[in-house]
């Protein structure tokens, strides 16, 4: 091992049970990580095969996308097993390796799990179609039709159409917020609620360290099933959703975010403290994401964290942006906790949606690396990876298939992973990959950064372990100083441990005025500072002093 590896090592086992609070979590896509047998998808063995890699980046834990038995339609995230892997992933021996080596790397293990909706493929749907009576009758959402045969109300999928699926065996309607492949549970009811417990008990018994916990205001819907209100125009936004998808036109007010969750959040809360886990939900709401993830974090009975999609939108983050999003981030979040994110396997990698340099990339990843509250990290952002195109013959996710051309749907943040700039497929397999390689990702290979000390890479690894030399960084107090004109200036405040953070988001110049304090600067940070009141384009600024 070398001496990066080695210096990146963590005491997986350390007794601090609020190692989650300030984690940077680095998001792994299995299918797009690394093939270990040819096949052309990755598995559990090529993550294996590649945790060095992760570990060399001072990363806390890895969250794995999911590897459960599917049909794949929406690639894992429609589960026909929640207790067992795939076998185009491998094996539950190849996952228990995989728990091994990460804990000897220091690195914590999250799991995502999908708990609103299964695969129409898994046994309990298939048992609850059969008919009304049936001990899994109630354990999906189903609705008779109206009088004239149409769905129940007006409830939209996300991903295109009614949520509402006719079934003839029972001859009754189902609820999917997402493909019709995926019908939602019914978690009103408890036995629901007790089997799916039962499956996070499961994967912490073999070890893993917590869950990314997928749609998780989606799991209860209104029980009255009333019709959503129009939204008006002035309120629609394209944050979870594309604008061509008139999902955006509801006030969601029934079909998910319903006041039960709260209950449930709790008993999952239980379950995991029986294991010292923790989890991350994802919030997906574009009204009311910071007040639901206020909510679902505060009181230290519910999950510990969760990420809305403020940053994960394509509207541009402008200082003003930034303070907005941040203020009323502070002044609704109580004691609850954020988690922090710009790209992920859902989004157009933010270096393209942004339209963002090298220069402005690193000063974000700066920024998203200094904010109160955890981080996500998304396969390929440590190289400043951006959206690949993928040609519509090539496409394999049915959300962009349903949309083309106007979106393009997520494959292209989910092209595989470039690690050898000259080997076949860029190192990442020997057969044909399931979405073709980016061109221009193999010049940004891992190889490639390796051997470059000013490479986006290494900025990466400076900057994490800038972050964990200082504790206020992480689990510190924030107050906002200033957030306009392209400056964001705010302290972190932890244990007698004062941080000035300033950040320059343009391509001129800024002085600055710093805040009363007895400042000195950060020597140690990646950014060259030689001037305290000055800013240079694209660059930050971080003085600490000790109170």
């Amino acid at each position: 091992m070398n001496l990066m590896q080695d210096m990146s090592r963590k005491d997986v086992h350390a007794p601090d049970q609020d190692w989650w609070r300030g984690a940077v979590i680095y998001q792994i896509y299995p299918r797009s990580f690394q093939d270990s047998n040819g096949d052309g998808i990755g598995d559990l063995s090529g993550i294996i095969h590649r945790l060095d890699h992760v570990a060399s980046l001072g990363v806390d834990a890895i969250w794995i996308s999911p590897f459960f038995r599917s049909p794949m339609l929406d690639f894992g995230y429609d589960v026909s097993d929640y207790r067992d892997v795939d076998p185009m992933f491998g094996s539950l021996g190849d996952f228990d390796a995989l728990i091994a080596r990460a804990h000897e790397l220091g690195i914590k293990v999250l799991i995502d799990l999908v708990l609103s909706h299964s695969s129409d493929q898994h046994a309990w749907f298939q048992e609850s179609r059969q008919s009304r009576e049936n001990a899994r009758a109630d354990w999906y959402v189903w609705a008779d039709a109206k009088p004239d045969g149409t769905p129940p109300n007006n409830w939209l999928s996300i991903f295109g159409g009614s949520a509402w699926e006719w079934d003839g065996e029972r001859m009754q309607y189902y609820l999917h917020n997402f493909l019709t492949s995926q019908p939602d549970l019914n978690l009103h009811n408890p036995d629901v609620q007790d089997a799916l417990l039962d499956v996070a008990r499961f994967w912490l018994e073999r070890g893993v360290d917590g869950f990314r916990l997928d749609t998780i205001n989606f799991y209860f819907h209104d029980k009255e099933l009333r019709d959503n209100p129009a939204l008006d125009p002035d309120q629609r936004n394209a944050t979870i959703a594309p604008e061509v998808n008139p999902y955006n036109w509801q006030d969601h007010l029934y079909d998910k975010n319903q006041p039960e969750n709260l209950a449930f959040l709790k008993r999952f809360r239980a379950v995991l403290d029986e294991f010292s886990a923790v989890a991350v939900g994802e919030v997906g709401d574009a009204q009311r994401g910071q007040e639901i993830q206020a909510a679902y974090t505060s009181g230290n009975d519910k999950v510990q964290m969760c990420y809305s999609f403020d940053f994960l939108s394509g509207v541009s983050p402008t200082a003003d942006r930034v303070g907005g999003v941040l203020s009323e981030f502070e002044a609704g979040v109580g004691d609850g906790w954020a988690c922090w994110a710009f790209s992920n396997h859902d989004v157009i990698r933010h270096a393209t949606r942004w339209q963002l340099s090298d220069a402005a990339y690193r000063t974000y990843a700066a920024l998203l690396l200094s904010l109160r509250g955890s981080v996500c990290l998304y396969q390929g952002e440590e190289l400043g990876l951006s959206e690949a195109y993928v040609a519509y013959e090539d496409l394999q996710d049915p959300y962009g298939i349903r949309f083309w051309p106007k979106f393009k749907g997520r494959d292209g943040c989910r092209t595989p992973m470039p690690w050898v700039a000259d080997n076949r497929n860029a190192g990442f397999s020997d057969g044909k990959p399931w979405l073709p390689i980016a061109m221009e990702h193999v010049a940004r290979a891992v190889s490639v950064q390796n051997a470059q000390p000013d490479a986006m890479l290494d900025f990466y690894r400076a900057m994490i372990a800038f972050r964990g030399r200082y504790p206020a960084l992480a689990k510190g107090d924030f107050t906002l100083i200033r957030a306009e004109e392209g400056v964001v200036i705010f302290t972190r405040s932890h244990d007698g441990q004062r941080l000035l953070c300033a950040f320059n988001l343009s391509d001129a110049g800024q002085d600055i005025a710093l805040p009363d304090g007895n400042w000195t600067l950060c020597e140690d940070a990646p950014f060259a500072t030689p001037d305290a009141q000055h800013i240079g384009p694209w660059q930050a600024l971080f003085a600490h002093e000790e109170t």
